[in-house]
């Protein structure tokens, strides 16, 4: 507030001018004290002049462009490096942890989006199952096996490396982030299904996964 009497067109009639004189007094104090001639026609400042104070003040609308095209560029950038990371993948994971042995409504979407991409990018798949049983506790085991191989299959896509981790007694995320580490994977491609059965904790998906996550809504 100490500019603000500087923007306000002071009359030059003394009974007004009086009034003006009265508004302007709170900033005082910061402000350089005014003269005026007998006649009050004229208004000097002791100090420095308004176009002095002007161009010190149209200073600041430069510096905010400058701060936006800043900023501009790098929302951008982060804009380029994340459509980058979707279109230039090899090699992407298709975690399950679906105990239906015939996989889920989620499972099954999620199996024929990997494939589609996999297929679209000439990327690689790496499937693991993770189930914190044994296979030897879990007779359906072979069944939910030969499910994923069909609908990735149906999907055009017939060739992937499979992986099993059975028993473990880690939590499903962070076998999700070790195996998308240990293979430098590019793209993980998970059902929201996993988030909402408590399978997967959608917290630790930015702790644990290395590499970007495509989470398939139900």
């Amino acid at each position: 507030m100490a500019f603000a009497h500087y923007l306000v067109a002071v009359p030059t009639e003394p009974s007004i001018l009086t009034k003006a004189a009265l508004f302007s007094t709170s900033a005082a104090a910061a402000s350089p004290p005014l003269s005026f001639n007998k006649n009050h026609s004229d208004l000097t400042f002791s100090s420095t002049s308004l176009k002095t104070k002007a161009r010190k003040l149209s200073i600041f609308p430069r510096f905010r462009r400058i701060g936006q095209k800043v900023t501009a560029k790098a929302k951008e950038s982060e804009v380029s490096l994340a459509a980058e990371a979707f279109t230039n993948f090899k090699h992407l994971l298709f975690p399950i942890t679906d105990t239906n042995p015939y996989l889920s409504e989620g499972t099954r979407e999620a199996a024929a989006t990997a494939a589609a991409l996999a297929k679209k990018y000439g990327a690689d798949i790496t499937v693991v199952v993770i189930d914190e049983r044994q296979k030897e506790s879990f007779p359906e085991h072979e069944t939910r096996m030969s499910s994923i191989r069909w609908h990735l299959a149906e999907g055009g896509f017939q060739e992937f490396k499979l992986l099993e981790r059975l028993g473990e007694g880690s939590k499903p995320t962070a076998i999700i982030g070790e195996v998308a580490d240990d293979l430098n994977l590019d793209l993980v491609v998970i059902s929201m299904e996993a988030i909402h059965s408590k399978h997967v904790d959608a917290n630790l998906l930015a702790e644990f996964i290395p590499c970007p996550v495509l989470l398939l809504p139900l």
